[in-house]
């Protein structure tokens, strides 16, 4: 018989994401019950990185909860962000969300956009 290995985090945040996040949906003053991430086709670099609110959840949305925060992931997102780690940073002149993502492989200059391909690690249902 074998054991299947715990599946891992789609995207984990560093403690200033998860703070920038709960203080983000504090301020909404909503219904919003998390944080949804994706991806999507643009840039110079070819896929952007998506964040919104999230009110509901869709029926194939993947649920990651971390550090006290929902963040839901698009279906279609999930290989593209397997890995990631989200964090929130403060610099000079901007302050904003950073993916590190391993499955990045080339940004354009200005970082508004980045080349990211499927991940080919391979997860089960635990």
């Amino acid at each position: 018989m074998s054991t299947r290995r715990p599946r891992p985090k789609v995207v984990t945040l560093t403690e200033a994401a998860a703070s920038r996040v709960k203080a983000i949906m504090a301020a909404s003053g909503g219904d919003i019950i998390g944080l949804r991430v994706g991806v999507k086709n643009g840039g110079c670099a070819g896929m952007e990185y998506t964040m919104d609110y999230a009110r509901e959840r869709a029926p194939l949305d993947e649920t990651v909860e971390d550090k006290g925060v929902t963040i839901l992931i698009e279906p279609k997102a999930v290989l593209f962000l397997l890995g990631t780690v989200m964090d929130f940073k403060t610099e000079k002149l901007k302050s904003g969300f950073v993916f590190d993502n391993p499955n990045q492989t080339d940004a354009c200059g200005c970082g508004e956009s980045v080349a990211i391909r499927p991940s080919t690690e391979e997860f089960s249902e635990a």
